[in-house]
């Protein structure tokens, strides 16, 4: 895995010579897309299709509401490329994943998603395509759906559904696990 991770980033790095972009910018491309597919793996390997379907409503959420200010603000770029610079669509994107995790399995699974979500952030300002408020507006919109979307993973309870032929009764039983 770490071996996969230093190709990647050497990838990055070789690659953001030949496009003239800054590392911090590449690097900003790549966690935009992949904390949203770190967070969709999570629900893979805890076997989570409930958190699957969350995940999905609150990214498309996310995403949808983005497109639509950009087009509605028609803010211009701080390089003047566009007016499409409000809210951040690659911040909305990486805080999309990494608030997942938070309010599906908990703070302490989120806290290196949510330091790479800044770094996306901090790179779309580094690189001139946004200002400030942009990439604020972005991760809050992102965590504002996860919050509304996501709720808490808990497999620490359980149901016990009987019927007993016998005697004629159902019984439902309400189990603590430990």
């Amino acid at each position: 895995m770490i071996k996969k991770t230093s190709i990647l980033f050497i990838l990055i790095y070789f690659t953001s010579f030949i496009s003239a972009y800054s590392l911090e910018r590449e690097i900003g491309d790549v966690m935009q897309l992949a904390l949203p597919v770190a967070a969709i793996s999570s629900t893979y390997y805890m076997n989570d299709y409930d958190g699957f379907k969350s995940f999905l409503k609150s990214y498309m959420t996310t995403i949808s509401t983005t497109y639509i200010l950009k087009n509605i603000t028609y803010k211009l770029r701080p390089d003047g490329t566009d007016h499409m610079s409000f809210p951040s669509g690659h911040t909305s994107s990486a805080f999309a994943g990494a608030s997942f995790v938070h309010f599906r399995y908990g703070i302490k699974y989120s806290v290196p998603l949510y330091l790479l979500a800044g770094f996306t952030g901090y790179s779309r300002i580094e690189s001139n395509k946004h200002y400030i408020e942009d990439v604020i507006a972005g991760a809050g919109l992102a965590i504002l759906s996860s919050w509304y979307f996501t709720p808490s993973y808990n497999k620490k309870y359980s149901f016990y559904f009987n019927y007993n032929l016998n005697t004629k009764m159902v019984k439902l039983d309400f189990l603590k696990l430990f």
